[in-house]
């Protein structure tokens, strides 16, 4: 049998990959480990000379780790694409996501604002620039650290409003997902799969990068909140 393949991903990815990772297994007799961590942690990690054969993170950020040479240069493919999503506290008042000018108004009224270390957390301290209120923000804005579900604090109510990942909220409990931002203020991540240049088993870590990015795993990726992606990027 096939050594076990090993993987790290940022947690945006953790339940899909779990899901398609079993899927995969029960396919071709290959296990396959993902570690789910946060983003930044999973990138210093690999920095950090840890072997890996598989990587699923921000595609920014697997550019740059295949710039440094931390992945097989080429073997980087586009996996899933995903929105970013508002929640709040179960029962707690929903703010308006009909246009950009709405969410503003709410964002301004919250007594407390949660983002994440991600991709999504970089665009929201954008997004309150943008609007110029980032300093006015500053004393209500929460940052969970790396690995910690923004639903989390959400949930036992240190956040008023939390954004994060679509499928980072989906089995967090305590929570109401309010929906994703508005059409002219959203900002889509897209999460891509790598062969680290530390793998033992490059052809394995091929074979399960190529069933990730195939029409096989769309349903999984849909069912966990984000939009499947097959060409390379």
């Amino acid at each position: 049998m096939a050594a076990e393949l090993v993987g790290i991903s940022s947690m945006a990815t953790r339940q899909v990959l779990a899901e398609l990772g079993d899927a995969y297994r029960q396919r071709t007799g290959q296990s396959v480990a993902i570690e789910s961590v946060g983003g930044v942690d999973a990138a210093r990690r690999i920095r950090g000379g840890e072997k890996f054969d598989i990587v699923v993170l921000a595609d920014a950020a697997l550019r740059q780790l295949e710039t440094d040479g931390f992945i097989k240069s080429d073997s980087r493919a586009g996996f899933a694409d995903s929105a970013i999503a508002v929640a709040v506290k179960s029962g707690a008042r929903r703010p308006g996501l009909s246009d950009e000018e709405s969410f503003k108004t709410a964002i301004l009224a919250a007594r407390s604002i949660c983002y994440s270390t991600g991709p999504s957390g970089t665009y929201v301290i954008g997004l309150l620039k943008k609007w110029g209120v980032d300093e006015l923000m500053s004393a209500r804005i929460i940052q969970a650290p790396p690995g910690v579900p923004v639903g989390a604090l959400v949930a036992r109510g240190d956040a008023e409003i939390g954004f994060q990942q679509l499928s980072e909220f989906l089995d967090v409990p305590g929570i109401d997902i309010v929906g994703a931002l508005p059409q002219e203020i959203q900002s889509l991540t897209r999460f891509s799969c790598a062969v680290c240049a530390l793998t033992s088993n490059e052809a394995g870590a091929l074979g399960f990068i190529s069933y990730l990015t195939s029409a096989d795993a769309d349903a999984s990726i849909r069912r966990h909140g984000m939009a499947p992606t097959h060409p390379k990027s």
